[in-house]
């Protein structure tokens, strides 16, 4: 680890495969934090079971968004990429950090709410206190900044206040972490639904890295406009989200301006304009496809990959551990 750099880390869900959004949106701009962070990425499959999987799904989604990662510029060697399962520091410190964090806490968790009456049917103790195991993630690697977005500031205020009351009891075992909010990339909305972020849990409206280029058009084709009479490309997202969408779309992929994309469409029409971005979206993650298929073939490598960023965290994440249960009064292995 370079002393001279801060630490960042993030960890993602390997709950469904990667679109179109999550790319343009945030991991297009993550290669370049190498640069100026040393950065941990990993897969959190362990919070993934919160919600019931299909294991042979949940393997084969938790290599794929690796190799997904390294084929989105994420170099191995640069960034320390792991499966959250492979470190077990990450569930033992999560059971310390559960007995530090309060009920009350944990209860007013909005995600905790929007899963509970999603999943009615396995309201389990793991998503009411995962939370705790967020924390431990974190805190394992001492960053001094987490990324995040809006639908995260919670569960990092929630770390920040188990970092005051554990600190407040023990000492200065652990670092207060930032949030960073980090350089946000284009704002990718559903291509069926514009009002909404493109999600997976709407597959129609969504484009996934992986997806089959004649997947790509058709879904582009049948893309919502806007039920106008002008069928003009004008970029209004108030009065014409669909349009403005695959405008931004377009912007993101060919790094052209609206100005730009209104003048060479204009006296078109949306036929002419939708085939156009889906091509431009096949070419953007032709090289992604490809790269990404390329390195699921090699297992060997992939294998290498995911030990050898196992290793590296673990050798962070045991230093903290043994540090906290030291304090706690657990007697030394």
């Amino acid at each position: 680890m370079d002393e001279a750099k801060k630490t960042m880390l993030s960890g993602i869900q390997p709950s469904g495969d990667l679109h179109l959004g999550n790319y343009l949106g945030a991991i297009k701009n993550w290669a370049d934090r190498a640069e100026n962070y040393d950065c941990y990425y990993f897969m959190a499959d362990l919070h993934t079971i919160t919600v019931r999987q299909n294991p042979a799904d949940l393997r084969r989604r938790t290599l794929e968004q690796l190799a997904q990662y390294i084929a989105c510029g994420l170099d191995p060697e640069r960034n320390t990429l792991f499966i959250q399962s492979h470190v077990h520091e990450h569930a033992e410190l999560g059971w310390v950090l559960n007995c530090y964090t309060m009920f009350g806490e944990l209860s007013r968790m909005t995600q905790f709410k929007d899963k509970s009456a999603a999943h009615k049917d396995n309201i389990n103790g793991g998503l009411f206190t995962y939370p705790s195991l967020m924390a431990a993630d974190i805190l394992l690697y001492q960053p001094d900044y987490v990324p995040v977005g809006e639908d995260q500031k919670q569960h990092v205020e929630l770390c920040r206040n188990i970092v005051q009351r554990f600190n407040g009891i023990y000492g200065d075992v652990f670092k207060m972490p930032e949030p960073f909010i980090p350089k946000t990339g284009a704002r990718i909305m559903c291509l069926t639904e514009p009002e909404t972020k493109m999600s997976k849990s709407i597959p129609e409206g969504c484009v996934f890295l992986m997806e089959k280029p004649e997947d790509i058009q058709r879904k582009f084709k049948r893309a919502i406009t806007d039920s106008d009479t002008e069928n003009c490309v004008h970029f209004d997202p108030v009065n014409k989200p669909g349009v403005s969408n695959l405008m931004n779309i377009y912007s993101a992929v060919t790094g052209k301006s609206i100005e730009s994309i209104e003048a060479e469409f204009a006296g078109l029409g949306y036929g002419a304009f939708k085939p156009k971005v889906g091509e431009a979206v096949v070419e953007c993650l032709r090289p992604i496809r490809e790269e990404a298929g390329r390195i699921l073939a090699d297992k060997a490598y992939l294998e290498a990959v995911y030990k050898s960023g196992a290793e590296r965290a673990s050798y962070v994440a045991q230093k903290t551990l043994r540090k906290v249960y030291k304090k706690v009064g657990f007697v030394a292995r």
